[in-house]
Order: structure tokens, then sequence, then C-alpha cells
């Protein structure tokens, strides 16, 4: 068993916050095990918890173009989220479930070292921000923004962004040509 097996049985056991009590599936992630490219969302919607699989929804149809629009495939990547449980009708996420979830997402960090991190939406890029020492702003005014640390960070809109406001379509697409330099190390 390797860690992120490891980390997905912990998390399918896990009892730290109440998520685990209206969750159908936990949602741990899925990729490359030695991706370049991480990308952390917020928390699984409803089609994730019904699959147990990140990004499967509207959002993530959308966030499989913004991949294909410069050349990428979910498989060359790892795609996971803040927290691993849906909270429910899909509310934000709260303070103290973060903070009982982060602690597998470090983990998965740590054991994929990945070259770039892209976070998807506030609640990822206040986390991943404050983690690697830099002090979080909202989305919209750092979006497309890099970050060098011993990662390159990138903030960007949720996808979900654009499904609810299609005018952000081309924000978003924008904003995903950033990661285009790094793609060639993706291979």
């Amino acid at each position: 068993m390797n860690l992120l097996e490891e980390i997905e049985e912990e998390i399918r056991n896990c009892r730290k916050c109440d998520l685990w009590k209206s969750r159908k599936n936990p949602v741990v992630g899925e990729g490359s095990t030695d991706a370049e490219i991480l990308l952390i969302g917020e928390a699984p919607g409803y089609w994730e918890d019904v699959k147990g699989k990140p990004f499967v929804g509207k959002a993530g149809q959308f966030l499989n173009e913004l991949l294909a629009s410069i050349g990428l495939k979910r498989k060359e990547i790892y795609i996971t989220n803040i927290l691993k449980c849906r909270p429910p009708n899909n509310r934000n996420p709260l303070r103290c479930e973060i903070q009982a979830c982060t602690p597998y997402l470090d983990r998965q960090i740590e054991y994929i070292n990945p070259r770039v991190i892209i976070t998807l939406g506030n609640f990822a890029t206040g986390y991943i921000l404050n983690k690697y020492g830099f002090g979080s702003e909202p989305i919209g005014k750092i979006h497309g923004k890099i970050y060098r640390a011993d990662k390159i960070i990138i903030p960007m809109y949720h996808p979900a962004t654009a499904v609810y406001n299609p005018r952000m379509r081309k924000t978003l697409l924008e904003d995903f040509k950033i990661l285009v330099r790094f793609v060639k190390a993706c291979r």
C-alpha cells in the first residue's frame, strides 16, 4: 500500500468533523502520482460525492475543456480538494472542516511533490498561500498571478464560476494559458 492509498483509507475512516455523516463517498483525488501540476479545488459537489471522484460535474466538464485548451489531459496532472467530503447543500467549507482535512492535503502535496500548484477558488487559494508564507487576498484580485516558493503557486477562479456566470469563461481560458509553459514538464 502506497502513501496515497493509506491516505484514502484514513479518509474513508475519518471522523474528525461531521461531514462524514452526510457523505456518500469521500473524494481523495485522482491523476498522476508523479504529476508536475497539482490542481486543488474547494470541496466535492453533488456528482463528486456520488462518484467519489473530483471534478466530474458541470465544473469538471469545464475543467476538462480548460485543460484541453492548453493541450493537457487529466491523467497528466493530479486533482484534489481542500475538503475530502461534500458540505451539505454545497455550502462553503467551515474553518474547523478545513483544519481537520488539510493534513491529508499536506501529505498528498508532499507525496506527489508537484512543481506547480494551481488553486481553484478562494478557499484553496487562501489555504495554500498561507501555507507557503504568502498572505491571502480575494481571488478576483490575484487570479493568474504567479507566486514562487519551493513550489510555483498560481491562484485561479474555480471552474464553477464560469458555470454560474458564463462571462467568466474567457477569464478562465486566459488564466489557464499561463500553464502552457509548464505543460512540457508534464510529458
